[in-house]
């Protein structure tokens, strides 16, 4: 039913929408927004897409780019679905005014992209690479020439390569201080242009992912949980955690202190929200999801606000868990202008009792059980990926949540989409009808969280193009515009028209 519906065309005869009519443009399709316009939302609400360097730009090894962690992690055999790599991608690198182009149509007012951070400093420092530097000073140049406002994130999973062999990356401090380098650089190099500024992309998933389970880069864990050859799955996240809140602070030290009255602009963090949902009223259960929500929202926000790792972690980790010292302190509680959160999806949450693993991981820490369905029901349709569900509802609440735990802070939606399967035809691709649901019933509810009271004040479609998906190569399109990965032509899809029709200014 799922292909057979995105097959179909639909068009406006009247008021009514038939799923008969044949239309070879889908820009001239009346689509329903649900009600959703610019108006919808308050003044100075900003709406765009957002993508990563290693994701879209290719040119990975030309014009004097050096290796990321992720440039050699994609090369080992098995890692990547179709033995996939960001080598060349949509090539964004040379076809970035065609992409902005393109954001232009669709009316939208801001674009979040990431600087790759060997394309600056090759060996991630020393030598400064000047055809990096210009790359991206003719991106952001054209996003202002055309309307676009840049939103600059400065690290998204790509650390050099050069650095993770000669100290073991995240593992080290020395990370702090290279990162802080790398960061003062760009606000000096672009901050006269770049008013919004992102330290980092889900370091929990940096965290979590490549030294839990191994499954990203560097792919380090216990043996037990991953196919790794070296880590220490009950220690190696959470140190590689505190490097990042500790990089993130630093940073953000860096730039109050030398930019940010200069430049009037601001700076936040992008982190990953799943929303984790009690399976029952149990209070077992509930304390599982309570666990779960600390484990994974708390383990970053919580320093952030208060200074300090959520009182649960700090009870189960115990001395594994890195404590801030009292000058740390200072530099981490309220070292964000915003926060920007990254949420797609919802999940069920139960306590699986369980006893004491004989090997540590971070995730065994949580104690909490995970599942997509209940009493028979599943908690949402779901995209191709198979930890992605259409649970807009979650949404909502992973927003109050934010709102009520943790003194309403400015927040920017960061990332929310869905994916299709790399290998849906063009036609099939275009009319995607389930993305464009999806969107509606998400942005319906981001606007009820507003209208309770949270603080948002953007939205990020992720993402402008199908490309590059880490694990999944280009098994999964993610894109509100359809990417031929043979020709690399780019062909908006239903949804982007659906944004376009939403974001259209009305005329005075």
């Amino acid at each position: 039913m799922r292909v057979q519906m995105s097959l179909l065309v639909f068009c406006v005869v009247g008021s009514i929408v038939c799923s008969q009519c044949v239309a070879e443009q889908p820009e001239t399709v009346k689509l329903d927004t649900g009600g959703l316009s610019r108006e919808s939302f308050p003044k100075g609400f900003v709406f765009g897409t957002a993508a990563s360097a290693y994701q879209v730009e290719g040119m990975a090894s030309g014009d004097g780019r050096g290796p990321s962690i992720w440039d050699v992690f994609v090369k080992k055999p098995g890692i990547v679905a179709n033995n996939g790599t960001g080598d060349v991608t949509v090539d964004q690198y040379h076809r970035y005014k065609e992409d902005v182009d393109l954001m232009v149509k669709l009316n939208m007012d801001t674009y979040r992209f990431s600087i790759s951070w060997t394309r600056i400093f090759p060996d991630g420092t020393g030598k400064v690479n000047w055809k990096g530097v210009a790359y991206y000073n003719r991106l952001i140049n054209y996003l202002l020439e055309k309307g676009i406002t840049p939103y600059a994130n400065l690290n998204h999973y790509d650390f050099p390569y050069t650095l993770e062999k000669k100290y073991t990356g995240w593992l080290s401090y020395q990370s702090v201080k290279d990162f802080t380098e790398f960061a003062d650089f760009c606000f000096k190099t672009y901050g006269d242009r770049v008013k919004n500024w992102m330290t980092f992309n889900e370091p929990r998933v940096v965290a979590a992912l490549g030294y839990d389970t191994g499954f990203f880069a560097p792919g380090r864990c216990s043996k037990p949980y991953g196919n790794c050859s070296e880590g220490n799955s009950g220690t190696e996240p959470y140190m590689v955690t505190h490097h990042l809140i500790l990089a993130h602070a630093s940073a953000v030290q860096r730039y109050r202190e030398k930019y940010q009255q200069k430049q009037k602009g601001r700076i936040g963090i992008l982190l990953d929200f799943v929303w984790y949902e009690p399976l029952t009223r149990a209070k077992a259960d509930q304390y599982a999801a309570q666990r779960a929500v600390d484990f994974h929202i708390g383990w970053f926000m919580h320093p952030l606000v208060y200074g300090e790792y959520p009182k649960t972690m700090q009870e189960i980790v115990g001395n594994r868990l890195p404590k801030f010292t009292k000058e740390e302190v200072k530099m981490v509680k309220g070292s964000t202008d915003f926060v920007g959160i990254n949420q797609y999806t919802t999940y069920y949450i139960y306590d699986p009792h369980q006893s004491k693993p004989k090997v540590l991981s971070y995730q065994l820490d949580w104690n909490a059980g995970f599942t997509y369905a209940k009493n028979g029901k599943s908690i949402g349709p779901r995209a191709y990926s198979p930890w992605l569900y259409n649970v807009p509802w979650g949404l909502y609440k992973a927003l109050m949540y934010v709102k009520e735990r943790y003194g309403n802070p400015t927040v920017i939606l960061s990332e929310n989409g869905m994916d299709d399967p790399g290998n849906v035809t063009l036609a099939q691709g275009l009319h995607d009808t389930t993305r464009i649901n999806y969107y509606k019933s998400y942005i319906t509810q981001m606007k009820k969280a507003i209208d309770n009271g949270a603080n948002v004040v953007g939205y990020f479609a992720w993402s402008l193009l199908d490309n590059f998906e880490w694990r999944l190569g280009y098994t999964s399109r993610f894109g509100i515009v359809y990417v031929d990965y043979s020709t690399l032509k780019r062909y908006p899809k239903m949804s982007a028209y659906w944004f376009k029709q939403m974001l259209t200014r009305k005329k005075n």
